[in-house]
């Protein structure tokens, strides 16, 4: 139960706070941060083995229980610890599907006094049963004894998104919960801009003077990552100045074959890979691009996408990022479909913009940020649904 002063504990439940994972963990960050500088009480309990290195970058309390086991990331430790811990939290906030961490914390839960509920992060997105139609079958073995029970025993089931909701009914005829569409977002940028573009151009001078094409996120194929290089090799690499760069870890070793990729199609100059880049180095590549480009086949919510409109840059994204409705509404950006001609599309589309409109575009940017995706507006709802859950006023 909350206490008098509404001081909320929270627990965050997750696989891993290794930042290279992706948004689910970004998204651990950016929420626990602004309710713990609240003054509410939020830890993490992880499946990490103790002692891993970026343990300590995460500026939460963390409990890693690992190491796992199978690619399922099996631990014994976990439901033990989370028993044993339960009644010291008002609620627990599960992070992610498909994985160990969610059903041992429906064990560990389901008929306690400590309610939880679980962040999906577009893991029920019907993109993977046809991209992937092998691994789902074997979810739909799994899917009933396990995630279905997850999901049905929450108090609430938390979507970042409309479109992320309706999609994620079309994965399995079984299904019920109940569905809460969520606020999400990323803290302002509150850096120098200047001294963040000094000390990009700083580590890449070559990029001084060029039109720059920014990708940043993991190097995946349901990114997109070969629509991006094919369409600025169509469009952009044809039209003086234009610099495509991505940044990110190469999570499954694709790199490889997109640099082939990208020679055979005359850009080994025109490319620049920076790795997986944070901090001030993010955001100066973010505030020295001309335009985001974002062209996924399946994207979620995209916390970067969001750092890129905090940070005023246009976004050229698909039909398949799931806030492309908001970033059309509010004319901050271009969506077209996420196949090579509709990626090139995006390209053309900003090029024949006039000067006065691609400036208005970042101005707009910046307000669909404030308006939508600002960290405190999340913050503030997701408390607000913790206390709904317990009954306290």
């Amino acid at each position: 139960m909350f206490r008098e002063e509404s001081i909320v504990k929270i627990l965050h439940v997750i696989n891993s706070v290794n930042p290279t994972t992706g948004g689910p963990i970004e998204g651990v960050r950016q929420l626990g941060g602004t309710l713990a500088s609240q003054g509410h009480v939020v830890e993490v309990a992880s499946l990490d083995p103790p002692g891993a290195p970026y343990l300590k970058q995460l500026p939460l309390q963390v409990y890693p229980l690992g190491p796992t086991r199978l690619r399922y990331a099996f631990s014994t430790r976990l439901i033990p610890w989370l028993i044993a811990n339960r009644s010291r939290y008002d609620a627990v906030i599960v992070n992610g599907i498909w994985q160990f961490h969610s059903f041992g914390a429906w064990r560990a839960l389901h008929n306690s006094n400590t309610p939880y509920v679980v962040f999906t992060h577009g893991m029920l997105d019907p993109w993977f049963k046809k991209e992937y139609p092998l691994k789902h079958v074997k979810k739909l073995m799994y899917w009933p004894w396990a995630e279905y029970r997850v999901l049905r025993d929450a108090q609430a089931v938390l979507f970042t998104s409309e479109e992320e909701r309706v999609l994620a009914r079309e994965s399995f005829r079984l299904y019920r919960c109940n569905e809460v569409v969520v606020n999400y977002g990323t803290a302002r940028p509150t850096g120098d801009m200047h001294l963040e573009r000094q000390e990009f151009f700083g580590r890449y001078p070559e990029l001084r003077g060029k039109k720059l094409v920014l990708f940043m996120g993991r190097i995946h194929p349901k990114k997109g990552c070969d629509l991006l290089i094919e369409a600025f090799a169509n469009v952009l690499a044809h039209q003086a100045g234009w610099h495509l760069v991505i940044a990110g870890p190469d999570q499954v070793g694709w790199q490889e074959k997109l640099s082939n990729l990208a020679a055979q199609q005359g850009l080994t100059s025109s490319i620049t890979w920076t790795g997986m880049i944070g901090g001030p180095l993010k955001w100066g590549a973010l505030h020295a691009a001309e335009v985001f480009a974002l062209p996924s086949h399946q994207e979620n919510f995209g916390i970067v996408l969001a750092e890129a409109l905090a940070a005023g840059v246009p976004t050229l994204i698909s039909n398949k990022v799931n806030i492309w409705r908001e970033i059309q509404s509010d004319r901050a950006g271009l969506v077209a479909e996420d196949n090579l001609k509709g990626i090139s599309q995006l390209f053309q589309s900003y090029l024949n913009l006039p000067d006065d409109t691609k400036l208005a575009m970042r101005q707009r940017a910046r307000v669909c940020f404030e308006q939508r995706f600002e960290i405190k507006q999340a913050a503030n709802t997701l408390r607000a649904i913790l206390v709904g859950i317990t009954g306290v006023n």
